[in-house]
């Protein structure tokens, strides 16, 4: 079975990623920092997010005041922001700026830290997203429902009985069902399925195995969710240190190239669309970063995909083409999926089983991939590793093609 379209690729002298002129200044990540994660409380969010920089300082082998560059991203805590660079002592900084798209925010910091460094604007630049919104004394439920209801017409919305994510991406969900016949059962063979991969990864939150009779009666979250088609809700921060293949090549990590990017912003919250569960961002970013990557979608090895829903795993599938458009659900359902399918997707768990820090989930992961340390879960064949990120209601998305050799 083919788990990829092959497309033709564009000529190296026109294709978007054709090598630059100054080759020695091609983007690589070179740093990752990973604090405790999970039900971890004592930190703020600007706590993680400034241990997580220091981490990934010191796995690049690198020192603070190497630094010349600094992006941030808040989750829902929004405790994290420029005052970050206060908080590490950083001077003297080339590139400094706060980002939000919301869970594509992560793949954005990566793509700015890129260019800066291929232009020389910037060197050495780390890109941190930390937030911090579990307490000890209430559920996880409540740290994304506390907020205050909105005015306008989101809260005419709101009146109407829908709030937060979950109602809205059920919407979407049941509008790819009774479009394409999607199941149930088939959203469950992809939360079965990273749970299995989450039980090799001593990070994850979630490391029991689960069935499909164990998906089936996990309690209703809101139709046709239940609760383990949900993402969890973690403490924590994670950075990558972005810098130039020439300054990796003396550090102390094999260099993870940034081989390709794209990003994707339909622009259709809170309207009617024809496409609103059909059709996401990902139909756009994604095949802007493989051009760039020069490669097609067959050629990918491994698939980081945001995974706030299992509902935004398939959808997401069928956009970068790994089945035609409607056919998501009988291919998860396949037995492509897990440790032994042939598609190597979430290997690390993803926000479904491991942990939920946006889109460095599954950034993380694919960094880890492609250094070929990840344990007892590494996949074998890593040269090509595809991440996405999307934000808000599929209204955000962003794609990286990430591989351990420079482009060809």
């Amino acid at each position: 079975m083919s788990i990829g379209r092959a497309a033709s690729a564009p000529s190296a002298g026109s294709r978007p990623g054709a090598a630059p002129a100054h080759r020695h200044r091609a983007p690589v990540i070179a740093g990752l920092g990973v604090t405790e994660l999970g039900r971890v409380y004592g930190l703020t969010a600007a706590g993680f997010a400034a241990d997580a920089v220091r981490r990934a300082v010191a796995d690049a082998g690198l020192l603070l005041s190497d630094l010349d560059g600094l992006l941030t991203s808040a989750g829902v805590s929004r405790g994290v922001g420029l005052s970050l660079q206060r908080d590490l002592g950083l001077a003297n900084l080339r590139l400094a700026s706060e980002l939000n798209a919301y869970g594509s925010t992560a793949g954005a910091m990566v793509q700015v830290a890129s260019m800066a460094v291929q232009s020389g604007m910037a060197d050495v630049v780390a890109c941190v997203f930390a937030d911090a919104p579990l307490r000890q004394d209430r559920g996880a439920g409540a740290a994304y429902g506390g907020a205050r209801a909105p005015a306008g017409w989101t809260g005419l919305v709101t009146a109407s009985g829908i709030r937060g994510a979950n109602p809205l991406y059920a919407l979407a969900a049941r509008r790819h069902m009774l479009r394409y016949g999607t199941t149930s059962e088939q959203f469950g063979a992809i939360a079965v399925a990273q749970r299995s991969w989450a039980a090799l990864n001593p990070r994850a939150q979630l490391r029991e195995q689960i069935t499909m009779g164990d998906y089936l009666a996990s309690r209703w979250i809101a139709e046709p969710f239940r609760l383990l088609d949900c993402c969890l809700v973690s403490n924590g921060g994670i950075a990558v240190i972005v810098t130039t293949a020439e300054r990796a090549a003396s550090l102390a990590q094999p260099p993870v190239h940034v081989l390709g990017w794209g990003q994707g912003h339909p622009g259709r919250a809170f309207r009617r669309s024809d496409d609103f569960g059909l059709i996401t961002g990902a139909s756009v970013s994604g095949p802007a970063a493989l051009a760039m990557a020069g490669i097609s979608v067959a050629d990918i090895d491994v698939v980081e995909l945001y995974d706030c829903y299992t509902f935004t795993v398939l959808v997401t599938l069928e956009d970068y083409g790994f089945c035609a458009k409607g056919d998501g659900g009988p291919f998860v359902a396949s037995g492509v999926l897990g440790p032994s399918g042939k598609l190597k997707l979430n290997t690390g768990g993803g926000q479904l089983s491991s942990y939920y820090l946006w889109g460095m989930t599954p950034l993380s992961e694919a960094v880890i991939q492609a250094r070929g340390q990840g344990g007892d879960r590494q996949v074998r064949a890593h040269d090509l590793v595809l991440v996405s990120g999307n934000g808000g209601v599929l209204d955000h998305h962003c794609t990286l093609v990430l591989s351990p050799h420079p482009r060809s």
